[in-house]
């Protein structure tokens, strides 16, 4: 099956999304850009689905699945405990786990059936709300937006450890630990590798670099993934990469030509590229394999 041609979406657009996205702009001042940008309110009306992630697109791997089960955990951490999704193979044994970490928007549909597209293929996948010490991810994606903001940045780092430290401790782990994480999530990849030295195996997708002097202490094996259209991000590779090389960490990075920032994200039409998609969670799986041991 082929999949349908969509409208054309100027890059302006989507670079105007990007602001809005990561709070450069507010929600009104997006909209009259839009709105100007294709010459009326209906216009930017019809190109908004296009551009803005949809939860009706978020599952490819069903709740009920025969392969895999999933439940609501709690996780200590922080002042009152950490909530997230967890999903599993549906059969006995120990497996690689994998810490996923959300985007900006916190912990949604989308971010839950990356969890399970884990599980399906053989890891104990955990999905922390990293807004849950607030009390959860809200409905309102510009609330999460301005929850994230709001997060204190050391006290965050200490509960994505928590969630490692959760992984490595399960029952059904083999001890081996990897993470995943999208834009924002995809900065604390590169910040749990610094932090957490017990970590195997990180696959960041365009997120924000930490510091070069920060390579030194990483341990993990690395595969970074970035979108060629993405310059806010880019900025960033050619120190951070130049430093994990100096300090002689094991990584991998690509920018995939033609693409965006959330070129993974399939919720959101005019961004998500399916073949640098298919090819970068490829690439992770191979990673994850062959440090995890799933």
């Amino acid at each position: 099956m082929t999949s349908p041609t969509l409208p054309h979406v100027p890059q302006a657009a989507i670079d105007l999304y990007d602001a809005y996205a990561h709070k450069t702009l507010d929600r009104r001042a997006f909209l009259d850009g839009l709105a100007s940008l294709t010459g009326s309110v209906a216009a930017a009306a019809a190109l908004l689905p296009l551009i803005e992630p949809g939860s009706a697109l978020a599952q490819t791997i069903a709740e009920d699945d025969a392969r895999i089960t999933t439940s609501r955990v709690d996780v200590p951490g922080g002042e009152s405990g950490l909530a997230g999704y967890l999903a599993m193979p549906q059969r006995d044994g120990v497996f690689g786990a994998v810490l996923v970490v959300h985007e900006n928007r916190g912990l949604n549909a989308h971010i839950e059936d990356i969890a399970r597209r884990f599980a399906a293929e053989g890891y104990l996948a955990l999905a922390l709300d990293f807004l849950s010490p607030g009390g959860g991810t809200p409905d309102d994606p510009d609330a999460a937006r301005a929850a994230i903001g709001a997060l204190d940045p050391e006290a965050t780092l200490a509960n994505g450890l928590a969630a490692l430290a959760f992984l490595r401790g399960h029952p059904q782990g083999n001890g081996r630990t990897g993470v995943i994480g999208f834009c924002w999530g995809g900065a604390m990849v590169n910040r749990l590798a610094v932090a957490d030295p017990d970590l195997d195996a990180g696959s960041m997708f365009y997120g924000t670099s930490p510091d070069a002097a920060d390579a030194a202490s990483v341990r993990a094996r690395l595969l970074l993934n970035y979108g060629e259209h993405d310059e806010r991000i880019n900025v960033g590779i050619e120190p951070w990469t130049a430093a994990l090389e100096a300090a002689g960490v094991h990584f991998e990075a690509y920018i995939y030509p033609g693409t965006q920032h959330a070129f993974f994200n399939d919720t959101s039409p005019a961004r998500f590229d399916p073949e640098a998609a298919a090819l970068a969670w490829q690439r992770t799986l191979a990673l994850f394999g062959e440090a995890l041991g799933s």
